[in-house]
């Protein structure tokens, strides 16, 4: 699965100002909800629940907050890279910087689990989260996200 499957140009935020993790999480629900049709506050309330199972901060700086949704048709993702790092309440209690958001559909199964550790495998290259974070233009960052996902199909 290549992460160009999951992210289009318009599901990258290169400068998202948020102060904490709420925030955060309604402005990506936002944007979630302008690429699926859906509800922002359903799309950040399945995102807030999840939150509250354990956080989503991977550590390193890195969130990966996921949800599924009865009514979205196909997997999305959404990437944010912030202003100013924000305490997510992440396993290593480092702020967070780089957030990418996964939200599947309801019965998505493996196909969640397969897109999740796609998300995570990239997230955990050294090299790619330094790009990441140099970057600061969606086209940019889209380039990296996606030339990584071919790297690893190939």
């Amino acid at each position: 699965m290549d992460l160009s499957d999951l992210i289009t140009p318009f599901g990258v935020m290169p400068a998202l100002r948020a102060s904490n993790k709420k925030q955060a999480l309604q402005l990506l629900a936002e944007r979630a909800a302008e690429l699926t049709g859906l509800n922002a506050l359903d799309i950040y309330n399945t995102l807030i629940q999840r939150e509250r199972l354990g956080s989503t901060g991977i550590g390193g700086g890195i969130a990966i907050p996921h949800g599924k949704l009865p009514r979205l048709r196909q997997t999305v993702g959404l990437f944010a890279r912030l202003d100013e790092p924000i305490d997510f309440e992440a396993v290593d209690d480092e702020p967070v910087d780089i957030i990418f958001v996964l939200l599947a559909p309801e019965n998505a199964g493996a196909d969640h689990l397969k897109a999740l550790a796609r998300i995570s495998r990239l997230l955990r290259e050294q090299r790619a989260v330094e790009k990441l974070r140099g970057c600061r233009d969606r086209a940019a960052l889209y380039a990296v996200l996606t030339e990584k996902a071919a790297s690893h199909a190939a």
